[in-house]
């Protein structure tokens, strides 16, 4: 039986991000920022995983998200950064644990971040 390629990378990507998974979780002091990627938007969230509790979220989806001037995909992931640590200023938290979940830190992820630490977040 011939698998796709679509079913072998997905399949890679959820070893990696079980192998991530296995040594970072987030915690009340530190909680977790998850990153999930789809072909068209980005989302993200601040997790604390000792209560099973979602602290802050944002996504390029969002009713209260605005590109503003971005015009790339990538430049939107920046963006979706800086609400999301502005929101999670807000919220009390400034450190956080990076989860990229399987995903290569390049591109929309490392722009994600890029956006969350200009915010002011700390990782």
């Amino acid at each position: 039986m011939i698998k796709s390629p679509t079913k072998i990378k997905t399949n890679l990507r959820r070893r990696r991000r079980a192998a991530i998974r296995k040594h970072l979780s987030g915690s009340s002091m530190r909680p977790r920022l998850a990153v999930f990627r789809s072909n068209k938007n980005i989302y993200a969230q601040i997790i604390d995983d000792s209560k099973g509790v979602t602290l802050a979220s944002m996504s390029s989806k969002a009713k209260d998200f605005a590109a503003g001037e971005a015009k790339t995909k990538t430049d939107i992931s920046r963006e979706v950064g800086l609400m999301l640590g502005k929101k999670a200023l807000e919220a009390g938290i400034t450190t956080v644990a990076f989860d990229r979940a399987g995903y290569k830190y390049h591109g929309r992820v490392k722009a994600l971040a890029e956006g969350a630490r200009k915010a002011g977040l700390d990782f």
